[in-house]
Order: structure tokens, then C-alpha cells, then sequence
């Protein structure tokens, strides 16, 4: 039990709160910390809440009853959103990012913890409504991200692996076709990974036509789980509309087009804001 002046007590429930996002925590869980009546710890709450709904932080859910207690919903306001889509395309705009053959260097970027945090809250503002089991990316780009988007969203991360380990224990893989190249891959599974009937969110860097997540979808079916929604960092646009294999996603960033010559790269908002 902690015995603490109001003010360092606001900072100190307000880290606790923002370090467990979608976590229910009871109000005798405050009382008891900070040993203080519910009331007080009720009137503090209420200075959080509008803190945190002025500056965009997010939301505090209050829910009443002898299970009830108080909820941190991550949220993401459209000026701050807005904001940083524009700083992710500026960065992936820089002419040194071309590589032989068009391709696009991102791996400096998904490497930064503090970017990867800030894309993990915009999906977390646009998915955390929907009922969610678990985060799903393949290995290994994608990582980061997933793991940034399931701390905000306070949900476990399951790795679809290209190639079956042996310390993953059986398995089930399926071959799927990359909707780009039209070239045949395999991906894997633990069957301890996933439970099933999970609703599962789907999170990854690039998205050039969709196969990569496509095969995902495909195996889900296989656990009998199901697609709550998917999250792509940057989606290409230089693939047309019916060679798409995914038309239901939300995407950060669009990669317009890359001019290897010019060494130019033309980069613009993703559809996030036309859905969210």
C-alpha cells in the first residue's frame, strides 16, 4: 500500500492505466494501492478521463457493478493520425530507400520501436471495437508490428512460420499461391498456437496484391478460425482492383509508384481514413 499526495497518485494510475490497455481493473485494485476510499479514487478517474478525451489519448470506461471497474481504450484522434501517415510517407518517400529491381528498403523503419508503437495505436483505434482473440503476422517483417498492435490492444501474438520447426510441435501447413509473382510457398502452424473458433486479426507490413495474407486466411479455416480484420503497415497501388486477392483490409500507406531512374517514390495515406 502506497501513501501517496493526490498529484503523484493521478501519475501514478495513470501510468498503471496506460501500461494495461483493454485490462479491467477493479476500483478496490486502486483503493487498496494507493489506501485511499473509492470515492477519492472515483474523482481521480474522472480527472484521467478527461485528460485523456481532450488530448486524444484515448478512453476510460468506467463500468459499474461488483464486477465493474475502469478500462484504458487506446484511441487515436484524426489530426494525430493524420499527422503521423504523413511522417510514415515522408519516410518511405527518402530516395535511398530504392533497391535493385524497384523494391522498397523497410526494414530501418519496422526496426524503430516508437514508429512501430504509433502504427500499432492507429490499428488499435480502428479494430479495437471488434471482438478479438488473438494478433496474426508471418515471420519476420511483420513481427514489430503485430507485436506493437497486440501490446495496445493487450492480446497474444501467433507467428505463422514459412518452414516447420521442430520445436513447434505438430503442425499444419498449407501452400498458397503469392498473388503477385503467381510462384507457389508454404506456410506453417503450431496446432498449439492457435485455439479454435478464435477471431483473429491480421497484421502485416506489405501488401503488394495479397497472397501472403490471403494464405492466412486460408489457414485459419483450418483451426476453424475466423477473420475479424486485417492490418496492412503499406499496401502497393500499382496493383489494380480485380487482380487484388484481399479487397477487406485497412492500410496505412499507399506505395503509388517507384521510379528507379528518377530515384523517386511516390507515397500517399492508405484508406484509413475513408473507413475509420
Amino acid at each position: 500500500m502506497k501513501k501517496l499526495k493526490r498529484s503523484a497518485r493521478l501519475v501514478e494510475m495513470t501510468h498503471y492505466l496506460l501500461s494495461r490497455p483493454h485490462h479491467l481493473i477493479p476500483l478496490t485494485t486502486f483503493a487498496q494501492r494507493y489506501g485511499a476510499a473509492k470515492s477519492s479514487i472515483s474523482e481521480d478517474l474522472a480527472i484521467i478521463k478527461e485528460v485523456f478525451e481532450e488530448e486524444g489519448m484515448g478512453e476510460l470506461l468506467t463500468l459499474a457493478g461488483a464486477a465493474g471497474g475502469v478500462k484504458y481504450i487506446p484511441k487515436v484522434g484524426r489530426e494525430q493520425a493524420l499527422e503521423f501517415i504523413h511522417r510514415l510517407c515522408e519516410k518511405l518517400a527518402e530516395p535511398d530507400r530504392i533497391l535493385p529491381g524497384g523494391y522498397l528498403y523497410m526494414s530501418d523503419l519496422l526496426g524503430q520501436p516508437g514508429l512501430m508503437n504509433e502504427a500499432g495505436k492507429l490499428f488499435a483505434t480502428a479494430f479495437g471495437d471488434l471482438e478479438i482473440d488473438c494478433i496474426m503476422t508471418v515471420e519476420t517483417k511483420g513481427i514489430p508490428l503485430a507485436y506493437a498492435t497486440g501490446a495496445e490492444l493487450n492480446l497474444p501474438v501467433v507467428l505463422v512460420r514459412r518452414d516447420h520447426q521442430v520445436t513447434e510441435g505438430s503442425a499444419v501447413s498449407i501452400n498458397y499461391v503469392s498473388g503477385s509473382h503467381k510462384s507457389l510457398h508454404t506456410m506453417t502452424l503450431s496446432r498449439r498456437a492457435l485455439k479454435e473458433g478464435s477471431r483473429v486479426l491480421i497484421v502485416d507490413d506489405f501488401m503488394k496484391a495479397g497472397g501472403t495474407i490471403q494464405g492466412m486466411v486460408d489457414l485459419l479455416t483450418e483451426f476453424n478460425a475466423k477473420v475479424a480484420g486485417v492490418g496492412v503497415l503499406v499496401e502497393s497501388g500499382e496493383i489494380a482492383s480485380e487482380q487484388r486477392l484481399l479487397h477487406d483490409y485497412v492500410s496505412l500507406a499507399t506505395l503509388r509508384a517507384v521510379d528507379a531512374k528518377g530515384k523517386e517514390i511516390s507515397v500517399g495515406p492508405g484508406n484509413y481514413f475513408s473507413r475509420f
